[in-house]
Order: C-alpha cells, then sequence, then structure tokens
C-alpha cells in the first residue's frame, strides 16, 4: 500500500501492513500527526502502558498494532534489522514475577536467568532462591531450575566475564531470616561447571549497596561496570535502609578498587557499553520508585508518567577509566526503560513495558518488538548471536532477527 499525506498533515493509512511477514506493520512518519481526538493512558494497573492502547477514533488504521509482533517505524534501516524472515515465538509461560539476569554461556550454549520475588511482597526470603538454566542445544529448548553453590539472593544482574557468570544478589537478610546464612547485596561469579558462587564486590567503604540492579562489562579491559538504585527497599527484598545515595560505578575485580561513574540519575536502571567501550548507555527508572525512608515501612509508589523514564549515553575514554558527556538518548514511550543491550552492529537495545525497542546510536527508534508478557530484560544466544530472548513477567519469548549480539568475553 501506498501512503500519502493529507492536507491536515496527517499520513494516510498511519499504519499498514508491510513485508512478507503478516505479524509485520510499519508507522509512517512515526505518527508526527495525528488526527483529534487522540488519547494515551499511562498506567501500570494492567496493560494500559501498552503502545497498543493509543486510541485514535477517526484512524481505524491503528487497529492493526493490536496484533502486530514487529512495529518497523524506519523502513530502509527496520526491515535491515528484522532480516528477511522474523520469527516470535512465546517459549514459556511462568509466574508473574520478574525474570531477570539473563547470561548467556556461549560453551554451553545455555541461557541462565533468575525470578524476584514475588508480588504482592510477602514472602518469606527463603523463597527468594529460584533461578532457572535453559538448555538451547535441544529443540525445543529444556528449561530446568538452577542452584549456585552458595545460592544467590534474588539475583538482579547478569552478565558474562572470562569464562563465569556474573550475578548481582539484590537482596539482603539477616542470618536468622535466611537459613542461618547471611545475604547482603554484592556482587558473584559463578562457575558454569561446578555452579560454586564467590562474593567479589558487598561493600561501598563499609556502606551497603543499594541493589547492584545490572552489569555490563567493558570489552577491552574487562572492568564491570553497574548501577545501584532504591529498588530492594522498596520492594522488601532487604531488611536494611539504603545508606549511600543511587548511583552508577565501575569496578576492578583483579585490585577491588570501585570508582563512582554517575550519581545525576534518580533510579539508574539497565546499562550497557557499545562494541568498542567508547559509549556507556544509561537506563533512568525513576517514574518507578519508592520511599528511601528507614522510619517508613517498604513500598513502591503509583507509577508516575511525568518521571524520569529516559535513557543517556555517556562518553567513556582513556581505556575506560573516564565517563563524561552526559547526554539524553531516548524518552521511553511506554512505562519505564529497564535492561538494556547493545548489538555488534552499535543497535541500543532497551526493555520497557510490553516491548522490546530498537534505536540508532543516535536514539532514532527503528523498530519495536510488541510482546503478550512484560520484557524486564533480553539477551543474545546462539552460534550467530542472533537469537534475542526477551524476559518478564509471565513468561519469556524467542525472536530470531537480523541483529547480532557482541561476542561473551
Amino acid at each position: 500500500m501506498r501512503s500519502f499525506v493529507q492536507p491536515n498533515g496527517v499520513s494516510s493509512p498511519i499504519v499498514e501492513k508491510c513485508g512478507t511477514n503478516s505479524s509485520i506493520v510499519c508507522v509512517n512518519k512515526y505518527a508526527a500527526v495525528l488526527p483529534y481526538p487522540f488519547n494515551r493512558t499511562i498506567s501500570v494497573l494492567g496493560k494500559e502502558y501498552d503502545f497498543r492502547n493509543l486510541s485514535v477514533p477517526s484512524a481505524p488504521s491503528f487497529d492493526l498494532l493490536q496484533n502486530a509482533t514487529f512495529v518497523v517505524f524506519d523502513r530502509k534501516r527496520g526491515f535491515e534489522a528484522l532480516g528477511s524472515k522474523p520469527t516470535f515465538e512465546f517459549m514459556f509461560p511462568l509466574a508473574n514475577t520478574v525474570h531477570e539476569a539473563p547470561v548467556y554461556v556461549p560453551e554451553q550454549n545455555l541461557l541462565y536467568f533468575s525470578e524476584l520475588p514475588p508480588f504482592p511482597l510477602g514472602s518469606p526470603p527463603s523463597a527468594y532462591l529460584r533461578n532457572f538454566v535453559l538448555d538451547l542445544n535441544q529443540e525445543p529448548p529444556l528449561l530446568a531450575n538452577f542452584t549456585p553453590n552458595p545460592p544467590v539472593f534474588a539475583p538482579n544482574g547478569g552478565s558474562y566475564r572470562h569464562g563465569q557468570l556474573l550475578w548481582s544478589s539484590s537482596g539482603a537478610f539477616n542470618a536468622s531470616e535466611l537459613n542461618g546464612t547471611e545475604s547482603r547485596i554484592s556482587l558473584n561469579t559463578i562457575d558454569p561447571i561446578t555452579h560454586k558462587s564467590t562474593v567479589i564486590l558487598n561493600n561501598y567503604f563499609g556502606f551497603f549497596f543499594n541493589n547492584i540492579n545490572d552489569l555490563a562489562v567493558h570489552p577491552i579491559t574487562g572492568d564491570i561496570f553497574f548501577t545501584d538504585p532504591y529498588y530492594p527497599w522498596s520492594n522488601a527484598r532487604t531488611d536494611t535502609a539504603p545508606q549511600i545515595p543511587a548511583a552508577s560505578y565501575r569496578f576492578v575485580p583483579e585490585t577491588g578498587a570501585v570508582f563512582l561513574i554517575d550519581d545525576t540519575l534518580e533510579e539508574p536502571n539497565g546499562i550497557a557499553l557499545s562494541p568498542d567501550g567508547k559509549t556507556l548507555y544509561i537506563a533512568e527508572s525513576g517514574a518507578l520508585s519508592g520511599t528511601i525512608d528507614s522510619r517508613q515501612p517498604p513500598g513502591t509508589k503509583a507509577y508516575n508518567t511525568t518521571g524520569h523514564r529516559s535513557i543517556y549515553a555517556f562518553d567513556v575514554s582513556h581505556n575506560g577509566t573516564r565517563i563524561s558527556n552526559k547526554r539524553s538518548f531516548y524518552l521511553t514511550q511506554d512505562y519505564i526503560p529497564d535492561g538494556l543491550k547493545v548489538s555488534q552492529e552499535g543497535l541500543v537495545l532497551s526493555a520497557s513495558g510490553h516491548g522490546l525497542d530498537v534505536f540508532d546510536p543516535s536514539g532514532q527508534l527503528l523498530v519495536r518488538v510488541q510482546t503478550p508478557h512484560s520484557v524486564a530484560n533480553c539477551q543474545f544466544t546462539g552460534k550467530d548471536l542472533k537469537t534475542m530472548w526477551l524476559l518478564g513477567n509471565n513468561g519469556i519469548s524467542r525472536v530470531r532477527w537480523n541483529v547480532t549480539g557482541q561476542t561473551p568475553k
């Protein structure tokens, strides 16, 4: 179908089927001009924060978004990313809890990931130890439980470094509350063969960290970059209120040194590095935050659509040791930006709401993958690293396309 622009500036149609796959639709001219009246409700009470909730009564073409999987905004580069035969599969229904910390171990062809505490709040601390491993050596893949030794409490962020899994524990309880073993927010290595876990960082000069939410490994130096928002206290995953400001850090495991890289974000969340290690991306999810006052009971506030929910880019120089030139990258259209990845091609991928957004390095949205479940994080897998797994509440899904992950190191 050939689109055209009406005298009032509205593209007709605004949304249309495109490509050879019936699950692909194109949004013409980014729907930059919409006919009145239109309305988009943002809420976390149901699926209201989904892009498909945009109501445009006089533009029936928006109905095509309801059943679409791939939404293309830039046709040339969007179809380059999707390839000739993109596929989406809902693979495993899971509990209505957040699934996070995906780590792909290429030598085993296994994908490890975690399950964070269920909601509503109140589960005993010992219940927060459930993790999974996905065996990709068979089709369909086999999903099984996985427990490191000793267990890692509520892993929130994950990465891969020097043949080992990196998992951040995002909860903290004293020994009497957790089967006699003290658990604190920490960064851990896990041997994928023996499953032995080792704590490599658990404090900042004697202060407890708040979360250690997400991780990224510098592709040249191997330094570990991580974010530290307030969420465990808000979500009752810790018995200790925040002691230091929310911030982001660089950690050198070989020396134990921790460096502050940014403390300007209210709730720093996802974090990722470009393939050359020269650009750092951090997601800010302050639109969803809670109390940090130890005199008040923990609890997450209602979602605030005018709160901070942007992705920022930073320059990385001097062999990864200098972070500068913070700049706005993208204001997330749905809910909050969570897990981030950067492809080998330099595309930025953001888990947000009920979808995965794909941007070019300037912050231009190229494609959105719409899902039947929320998306909190994502991970590339496979020999060619062109398979993407999407993780969130209620399930995980698989996308096969033409976007390539960075080679784990």
